[in-house]
């Protein structure tokens, strides 16, 4: 089907910087020609030698055979990385013995193609799940002709080619500087639907020309992600093939960091962590069938698990999200999803606002509740939610979508 464009589609494609190191080429491999849709499926990132990874995958007990790889590679390869190879239109995953067949079969055009080792070699796919490929080559055939097409990044190409319900490219990035040189950043994202990462999000690439150890990288993108792409929702559900991994070529010349906790590092672990964020941001925005961008910040917990966990409820609500798409300011189905988290809160003494606006205090709702004031804020295309629940002094924010029929006509389409 058709997928009509995000309300909150970016105008243009944003500019990312030069990474230095990075090369890709993208191609279809025709996973969408039965679709009777032409356009690129596939693409290949190669990384110079001494390129320092990490990565976070989904939590899922039925992960695909590209994350089970991931996982022994990034062990294996002591976080080093030479090649990156990722598909849209079929996960990979449920797919048993003819999907590790598949990932033998496209390693070994990897090391053999570009002749980097195996351990250094990574992999993703995004689709449907459970459907083999009909030859465990399929991918592998490809590699010759996109490594003799390397180049520095087209970034929006390379976007667009891992979309599936996607209806906009999501990327970001920026420059910032470690010890007087400057390094880049560049991260591009997909996902759309199936979107409540317990790791990251669906499938997320983020390259910076820094100089960083595996272990540096680990920190940053554990604590980046937590509060970024491992804290949106569009309709509760962990993907099979979520992975998030950031690359470091140390192309820019910049000092190798050892420590994550030097403080050459201020400005580049904040620009990681608004790229991540803004990355977050868009998965959100381009939420199949979504409407409106929602943040909810939960304060006054025991402790920021506790406050993610009563937001995650208020966000995963199906009551919530509908009455968003209406603009119904419901603000009792707020004190229901608080109550089924099972969190400690103080009843009497919590409060909820609609965007500035107080709407219930005291175990009810407040004395200056204004429902034209609260539907109002409900109308628009940005909607706040904050709840103290004074049990503490701890918070969190996680952001989700409405919930609009658009997602039942795309979900019920999907494979058609």
């Amino acid at each position: 089907m058709k997928l009509k464009p995000s309300p909150f589609a970016p105008a243009a494609f944003p500019t990312l910087p030069a990474v230095k190191g990075v090369l890709a080429a993208t191609a279809s491999r025709g996973f969408y020609a039965r679709r009777g849709v032409e356009r690129d499926d596939v693409f290949l990132f190669v990384l110079p030698d001494g390129t320092s990874t990490a990565g976070v995958f989904t939590r899922s007990h039925t992960a695909s055979a590209d994350v089970d790889w991931c996982r022994v590679a990034l062990k294996a390869g002591k976080g080093k990385a030479r090649a990156l190879v990722v598909n849209a239109g079929n996960s990979n995953a449920f797919t048993g013995k003819a999907g590790v067949l598949k990932n033998d079969a496209t390693l070994k055009a990897m090391v053999e193609t570009l002749g980097v080792p195996r351990e250094e070699c990574f992999l993703a796919a995004t689709g449907v799940i459970g459907e083999p490929l009909p030859d465990p080559n399929y991918m592998g055939q490809m590699l010759p002709d996109l490594s003799g097409r390397l180049a520095p990044p087209d970034w929006e190409a390379c976007t667009r080619a891992f979309m599936t319900t996607d209806t906009f490219p999501k990327a970001s990035g920026g420059s910032c500087e470690i010890d007087g040189v400057e390094v880049s950043v560049a991260g591009i994202l997909k996902g759309s639907g199936m979107i409540m990462p317990n790791m990251a999000t669906m499938l997320c690439y983020v390259f910076t020309d820094a100089a960083l150890t595996p272990e540096v990288l680990d920190t940053l993108l554990r604590g980046s992600v937590d509060r970024s792409l491992n804290s949106v929702t569009v309709d509760g559900d962990t993907s099979t093939s979520d992975s998030c991994m950031l690359f470091a070529t140390g192309g820019s010349g910049a000092p190798l960091i050892e420590s994550a906790d030097d403080p050459r590092l201020e400005a580049f672990r904040a620009l990681i962590d608004e790229t991540f964020r803004d990355l977050a941001h868009q998965l959100v925005k381009d939420g199949e069938g979504a409407s409106k961008f929602v943040e909810i910040r939960i304060e006054g917990a025991v402790s920021e698990a506790s406050a993610k966990t009563i937001g995650m409820h208020i966000a995963n609500s199906p009551l919530i999200k509908t009455a968003m798409a209406a603009g119904d300011a419901n603000w009792g189905r707020i004190v229901m999803a608080v109550g089924k988290s099972l969190e400690p809160i103080s009843k009497d003494e919590m409060r909820i606002w609609f965007g500035d606006h107080l709407v219930a205090e005291g175990g009810m709702r407040s004395p200056g509740y204004d429902e034209a004031r609260a539907s109002a804020h409900f109308a628009g295309d940005h909607i706040s939610v904050r709840v103290d629940v004074a049990a503490g002094d701890a918070a969190w924010t996680v952001w989700t979508c409405d919930l609009t029929h658009a997602y039942v006509d795309i979900n019920g389409a999907y494979r058609t």
